[in-house]
């Protein structure tokens, strides 16, 4: 698969998206969990269908000492025993936070006491964060059909 445009090659998009990897970077920086961080990103780009944010996610984690097991649950983390409370609560606000089109109303009250329980307002902001960024990401890339494959851990931070 060949994908329809290259980012780079045009001048003001390639400057917007190295200012759009720099969120990214700063997201890594976060006091939010590193395991964390890449499961939520594993989840919303696996419920938006963008391989190639699946291919660096999991590569991601798997460098940051991530098991097999939890990766390969992600996709059924309810039915999983491997994901701490904290973790299930993040990827329930990821899961809501993505499929806003599908669920009335948005991120329920429910979800958000549920993260706001397990992450303070420093960590509830990058999670906010992350997820938004996660789901544009994986819009640029499923638009344009990038291929995925030949992503190596750290290639982008």
């Amino acid at each position: 698969m060949d994908a329809r445009l290259n980012f780079l090659t045009d001048p003001a998009t390639g400057k917007a998206i190295k200012h759009f990897m720099a969120v990214g970077k700063i997201l890594k920086d976060s006091p939010l969990p590193t395991a964390t961080q890449e499961l939520v990103s594993l989840r919303v780009s696996q419920i938006n269908g963008c391989a190639v944010c699946i291919d660096m996610h999991t590569k991601e984690a798997a460098a940051a000492s991530e098991s097999s097991v939890r990766l390969n649950l992600v996709a059924a983390w309810r039915e999983a025993t491997v994901f701490t409370e904290a973790e299930r609560a993040a990827l329930e606000l990821a899961e809501e936070g993505t499929r806003v089109a599908d669920a009335a109303g948005g991120v329920s009250d429910e979800v958000w006491a549920h993260a706001a329980k397990h992450y303070d307002e420093e960590q509830l902001n990058a999670l906010v964060i992350l997820i938004s960024f996660m789901n544009m990401a994986n819009r640029f890339n499923v638009i344009t059909r990038q291929p995925a494959g030949d992503y190596k851990a750290g290639q982008f931070h």
